[in-house]
């Protein structure tokens, strides 16, 4: 390469630099302008992301809505027979119930995702439960426990030690709604801690289960490249 190939491009670069700088004062504010209003709008964007369902989200939600009323059609039965002359048993499924909306909120880490799974899980299971559209709000009821944590943090925050915190709520609510239902009242102490204790380990059992699920799917490449 000669001496003037090396420094031609600098001088086309300086012949350009004339205009360019008398131009800048132009120019420049009007840079500064769009880049400030690109600042402005950026979290708002982001915000927006995060609440879209591309649909690779949409058809993810629905296979596993669909697995997951595959587990708790046969669930729900067994539950319901056990429910009269085992109730530690039938509660002791009820970590299911939190199963497919944990898988979703771990695997996909976007806000709603568990009620969504949990929903179409209900619709699956609809003409199956024996209790029609109310096997819709159940499963509502147990998803939106597995959302609350994240709903606290505006979901921008995805600790494991949020989906037990999940778990744990809903381990010992749960007990105190269907206090009357199990008549509770009816146990000696020792049978109603007992209670609360198998509620609350189906529950975390159920929720350490989902985040391993999720997490072996997401190392098999399942959701690896889904949109953030």
């Amino acid at each position: 390469m000669s001496g003037a190939d090396a420094v031609e491009p600098n001088a086309g670069q300086g012949a350009d630099a004339g205009p360019e700088t008398h131009r800048s004062p132009d120019a420049g504010p009007e840079t500064h302008r769009r880049s400030a209003a690109e600042v402005r709008n950026r979290p708002r964007n982001a915000r927006e992301r995060r609440f879209r369902f591309p649909t690779a989200i949409l058809l993810t939600c629905a296979a596993l809505g669909v697995a997951g009323g595959a587990l708790l059609a046969p669930a729900n039965w067994l539950s319901t027979i056990l429910f009269p002359g085992l109730p530690f048993v039938s509660v002791g499924l009820a970590g299911l119930w939190l199963l497919p909306s944990v898988i979703a909120l771990r695997l996909l880490r976007r806000p709603l995702v568990g009620l969504l799974v949990g929903l179409l899980a209900g619709l699956v299971i609809v003409p199956f439960s024996g209790y029609g559209f109310s096997s819709v709000a159940t499963n509502l009821w147990w998803a939106a426990f597995t959302e609350l944590p994240f709903l606290f943090v505006l979901w921008r925050y995805w600790g494991t030690w949020l989906h037990y915190l999940g778990a744990a709520i809903v381990g010992i609510v749960y007990p105190l709604l269907a206090w009357a239902s199990f008549n509770l009242g009816s146990f000696e102490l020792s049978l109603q801690i007992t209670f609360f204790a198998v509620t609350l380990a189906s529950c975390l059992g159920a929720t350490a289960l989902g985040i391993l699920i999720a997490d072996r799917l997401r190392r098999a490449g399942v959701g690896a490249r889904l949109p953030r």
